[in-house]
């Protein structure tokens, strides 16, 4: 059985690299002063990539294929060990599989998420990197050869952690209390009006709040909360490769001095959804995973 996965895994690479195959890859940097344990998932029905997880030490990287469009997302793990059974579990964005590889489950929030559909509506990629679910690490989507005037660098570069408000803040006992992540207000405050539902289900109800501006004036190019759509949602032709780098700028923080207009409500949709213009079919069924997933 071992040798058939290897045949298969062999042939499947050879594959993507003969010329006319069209494929993307992902280079995958750590600048993090940290350890961090990269994890992928695939949107549902398409095939899990060569790996689901693995672990960068500080400035590692690993370059991973994947096929022509292909849609998932890739995001870090954080204070991740391993106990006396073998069990391995992170404190920011496990993904509960017990293992480095993450097999198919999603990062439990908060989590910093990089979102991508290739070769989707129009032959165009389609990506965003997502605040939705909260914030674990900076991190920075770079395309490489692509084409388009929406085609540019995109993340959130910005340590919030310290800046996160009290409410929001997630510590490490293990670390002597240190914020390690800040959720997002639905997650913290579990309202209406920050989780999209109920009367506040809509793009005309479900407006920015006063959590999520201060995610969106830290990382004007990462969805804040779900209805962020023009500014946080990107394309690029001709299928350019991307390096997604983490802690792009080493000890940079955020300041919770840009606070906006607190009397806006607003909220987050669950696993980093966020909508796209009315011209376009709307991506989210691609670039995100099913509730509870």
């Amino acid at each position: 059985m071992a040798q058939l996965t290897t045949l298969l895994m062999s042939l499947l690479t050879l594959f993507l690299s003969t010329p006319g195959v069209i494929s993307t890859t992902f280079t995958i940097i750590n600048k993090c002063d940290y350890t961090v344990w990269p994890g992928i998932q695939s949107s549902a029905g398409i095939a899990s990539l060569s790996t689901t997880g693995f672990v960068l030490q500080k400035d590692e990287s690993k370059t991973i294929t994947a096929p022509a469009s292909w849609g998932g997302r890739f995001w870090g793990r954080t204070h991740c060990s391993q106990d006396s059974t073998g069990k391995f579990a992170c404190v920011t964005a496990d993904c509960s599989s017990g293992k480095v590889e993450c097999a198919g489950n999603n990062a439990l929030p908060p989590a910093t998420l990089a979102e991508f559909k290739l070769d989707g509506y129009g032959g165009l990629d389609f990506f965003d990197v997502s605040l939705v679910d909260g914030y674990n690490l900076p991190m920075l989507v770079v395309p490489q050869g692509g084409k388009g005037q929406n085609c540019t660098s995109i993340g959130c570069v910005s340590d919030l952690n310290e800046s996160c408000p009290s409410e929001l803040k997630v510590t490490s006992t293990a670390d002597g209390g240190e914020s390690v992540a800040c959720k997002s207000a639905c997650a913290a405050l579990d309202l209406d009006q920050y989780c999209c539902r109920g009367a506040y289900g809509t793009s005309d109800t479900c407006k920015p709040s006063t959590y999520s501006q201060i995610f969106k004036t830290a990382c004007p190019r990462a969805y804040s909360y779900a209805y962020d759509d023009k500014t946080s949602t990107f394309t690029c032709g001709s299928s350019p490769d991307y390096t997604i780098t983490f802690c792009p700028t080493p000890n940079t923080r955020a300041t919770p001095s840009a606070v906006m207009n607190s009397t806006k409500m607003g909220s987050v949709l669950p696993q980093g959804r966020g909508p796209v213009p009315p011209s376009m079919p709307d991506p989210r069924t691609h670039l995100s995973a099913p509730p509870g997933s």
